[in-house]
């Protein structure tokens, strides 16, 4: 069965933007085409691709042709680019545009420490579009096409992805010297815990729990916490004792050097293994890229432990 290109990127266009009037404004056509392009995709493979909902989404069936959609993108302008050049010296225009753009997720704390000396010197042409996604969540945008890479906490492939191990990020439990004093003064016990407040990025950061329940034994919920979604914010209200919370290791160092961070317990730590999932496709753009974001974790992250997230004693 051959896929019309035109109508790949009409169904791609919808996923990404939310909408058929988006989609059409990104490619340059009415919202009249774009429908008429998905549709007549839909009836070519006989099932329906995306959920006309606010923002529209892809079917299981949908995603698999979204995800064909980029790959056959980013195919044919690598393909391009390494056309020879035209007697006038010109290489080949790429289709779509002059450069390349990669959909990659990543977590914000890779974000925000070692991820971008991955790609601070890619090529003129290569354009970034980087999507912050916890690491426990980040393959979800692997199967559904959005992203053909992802910094990810899973170790199994997705269908149609090739994994790398990355290393191990460790992240140590910190809070301000006077709240650890005060919360934690006879030891790091289950009632200690419920007790004091701690920091998480999002609802779905469950660092904080899985760091409770290798120190005591057993997961303990406490009704207390306070969501911060920025690094940068997370560690200063920490230090001004809002809470106390896991904090990679490279981001706590300066806190932990100026005596406004303390760790709760010396020693104890969480280490998160860190993978990076990829189309499974050979192109020059995509080896360049995982090629760069392994040498980057190479030199920042610690080896992975053999049995996933545990705490050092």
């Amino acid at each position: 069965m051959a896929f019309d290109p035109d109508q790949l990127s009409a169904l791609a266009a919808v996923v990404s933007e939310g909408s058929f009037d988006a989609a059409a404004q990104r490619l340059h056509v009415t919202p009249s085409a774009v429908s008429q392009r998905v549709k007549a995709l839909e009836l070519q493979v006989g099932r329906v691709l995306v959920l006309r909902t606010r923002p529209c989404q892809p079917t299981e069936d949908g995603e698999i042709l979204v995800r064909l959609a980029g790959q056959v993108d980013l195919l044919a302008r690598d393909a391009l680019g390494q056309l020879v050049p035209a007697p006038g010296g010109q290489r080949a225009v790429r289709s779509g545009g002059a450069s390349r753009r990669l959909p990659v997720a990543v977590n914000d704390d890779s974000m925000s420490t070692w991820f971008p000396a991955a790609v601070a010197d890619l090529p003129s042409d290569v354009l970034l579009d980087l999507r912050r996604e916890d690491q426990d969540l980040s393959a979800g945008l692997l199967r559904d096409g959005t992203v053909m890479a992802a910094v990810t906490a899973d170790p199994r492939a997705v269908q149609g992805c090739r994994v790398r191990r990355l290393g191990a990020m460790r992240y140590l439990a910190v809070a301000s010297p006077h709240r650890r004093d005060r919360w934690f003064a006879d030891g790091l016990t289950a009632e200690a815990f419920a007790a004091a407040p701690l920091l998480a990025f999002n609802r779905e950061d469950g660092l904080q729990e899985r760091f409770v329940a290798a120190v005591v034994g057993r997961r303990t919920v406490t009704p207390m916490v306070h969501y911060v979604p920025s690094q940068a914010a997370f560690v200063g209200l920490i230090e001004a004792g809002l809470g106390w919370g896991m904090v990679p290791e490279v981001a706590a160092r300066d806190g932990l050097e100026r005596g406004s961070l303390v760790e709760v317990r010396a020693g104890r730590t969480l280490d998160v293994p860190l993978y990076w999932q990829h189309w499974a496709l050979r192109t020059p753009t995509l080896d360049d890229l995982t090629d760069r974001v392994v040498r980057a974790a190479s030199t920042a992250l610690r080896p992975v432990p053999r049995h996933g997230p545990r705490a050092a004693v």
